[in-house]
């Protein structure tokens, strides 16, 4: 039997939550507030804790934030919340939370998670709190962004390299800046460089610099973006095109955290992140010949792998909704534009090759070229270029077209559940995976219609 903390200030959420564990055997005290979480956890050991991240005075993080300040080991954190973002979550995570889980939680997660909480009890360093960040560009609801958002955390409490992995526009950029903003180095630069944009014969001088007259044209001294991303983090996007010969002075600066310029024989000290980012598929390179297997061992501690949008289709919707907002101007005072129930469905229907990039452009070809304030399925079809819909998913009904938005997204997810099993052969584990949701939440869905 374990002897577990509930932190929550919704009574019937507490007393639901405090039943389920003490039905799992297990003890619970309860307390409704950070400050008397801190008291309960000065007098008493606890094996795990359920913290809520919405509370009055001190919430869930700052709550977090206190207890790996007094305790130098403390027990598995699971910070629950009602309003997920991939701010929290990432904060969460980098604060060294167990785990950070959506309301409402099932008997059977609530299980799951404390039966992992209890066998990995471990506590993470503390960190200071960053400056609020806006990490909209990586929003979405579905598990498969969220375990994207746990490892940010996770990454950004140490400083190894890191290799993003995914399709052109998926956003890559934005998981080494939220890598960034979310680390103890926020304060320091942010330099990015895109290894497949620039000749191989300047990639050198632009990573590690140059003095002068190192070659043609070379008139002064150029300290270069490992210079210039001293005591921050460097994104080297694209690295799978970077020349080979450049590689091997890489692997020399990752390994001995100095470079030497171009032309010159003075080795200069640095202290740089390395985040590393590519849609190539590095190892299918290293058999071929053309990635060296030490540098990609060497990049590859921590990997994060950004789903394409075609597997996160709960993401969508909210993705669009944030664009169509974003692309507001400052000084404008009309509302951003909607979507109606055909236009969320061509959104849902269309294969989106460009991943999130495409679809931020096409929310902001809407906004700027719709001229009435709710958008159709005629202004999407000339905004994303006409664009078949997706083979994979079955066309839905026409009558469903006349439905208000609510239902329509019911009685789709209703026919992406089906089919997804369908696809999967009736197993659950698969079709969850296919549409980038948590087994559980699979299983609530197939009471909910009943699709058991």
């Amino acid at each position: 039997m374990a002897h577990l903390l509930i932190v929550d200030d919704d009574d019937a959420f507490r007393d639901t939550l405090a039943e389920t564990l003490e039905g799992l055997g297990h003890g619970v005290t309860a307390v409704a507030g950070g400050a008397e979480a801190l008291e309960a956890l000065a007098r008493t050991r606890f094996d795990a804790v359920f913290l809520d991240h919405r509370m009055p005075g001190m919430d869930g993080l700052q709550t977090l934030s206190a207890l790996r300040a007094r305790a130098g080991r403390l027990p598995p954190v699971i910070v629950l919340t009602a309003f997920s973002s991939a701010g929290n979550t990432i904060e969460a995570m980098r604060l060294g939370a167990f785990d950070h889980l959506a309301k409402p939680i099932g008997r059977e997660a609530v299980r799951e998670v404390l039966e992992r909480a209890l066998q990995q009890r471990t506590a993470a360093a503390p960190a200071s709190a960053p400056d609020d960040e806006d990490d909209a560009e990586l929003i979405g609801p579905s598990e498969a962004m969220r375990e994207v958002h746990k490892r940010i955390g996770l990454a950004a409490a140490s400083a190894m390299p890191v290799l993003v992995l995914g399709e052109t526009g998926t956003g890559k950029e934005m998981v080494a800046r939220a890598l960034h903003g979310h680390s103890a180095r926020a304060g320091g630069p942010f330099v990015a460089i895109n290894c497949s944009a620039i000749p191989k014969e300047l990639l050198e001088s632009e990573l590690f610099g140059h003095v002068r007259g190192a070659f043609t044209g070379a008139t002064g001294e150029r300290p270069g973006c490992f210079r210039a991303a001293d005591g921050g983090v460097l994104l080297l996007d694209e690295i799978g095109d970077m020349a080979l010969d450049v590689q091997a002075k890489m692997l020399r600066a990752l390994q001995e955290g100095e470079v030497t310029p171009l032309g010159g024989h003075r080795t200069v000290k640095v202290d740089v992140r390395v985040v590393a980012a590519t849609h190539r598929d590095l190892r299918a390179a290293v058999r071929e010949g053309r990635f060296r297997e030490d540098l990609l061992y060497r990049l590859d501690v921590l990997s994060i792998r950004l789903p394409p949008l075609r597997e996160r289709l709960a993401d969508i919707i909210p993705l669009a909704e944030h664009f169509l907002r974003r692309a507001v101007p400052r000084d404008a005072t009309e509302p951003p534009k909607s979507l109606s129930a055909e236009a969320a469905r061509r959104l849902l229907g269309h294969p989106w090759p460009g991943n999130v990039r495409e679809l931020r452009n096409a929310m902001e070809r809407c906004q700027a070229l719709v001229r009435h304030r709710v958008i159709g399925e005629a202004d999407l079809a000339a905004a994303l270029g006409a664009a078949p819909a997706v083979d994979a998913a079955p066309a839905l009904p026409a009558d469903w077209l006349e439905a208000e938005l609510p239902v329509a997204v019911e009685r789709l997810e209703r026919l992406l559940i089906a089919h997804a099993l369908a696809q999967a052969q009736g197993n659950r584990a698969e079709a969850a995976r296919r549409l980038g949701i948590h087994r559980q939440l699979l299983y609530r869905k197939l009471t909910q219609y009943g699709l058991e």
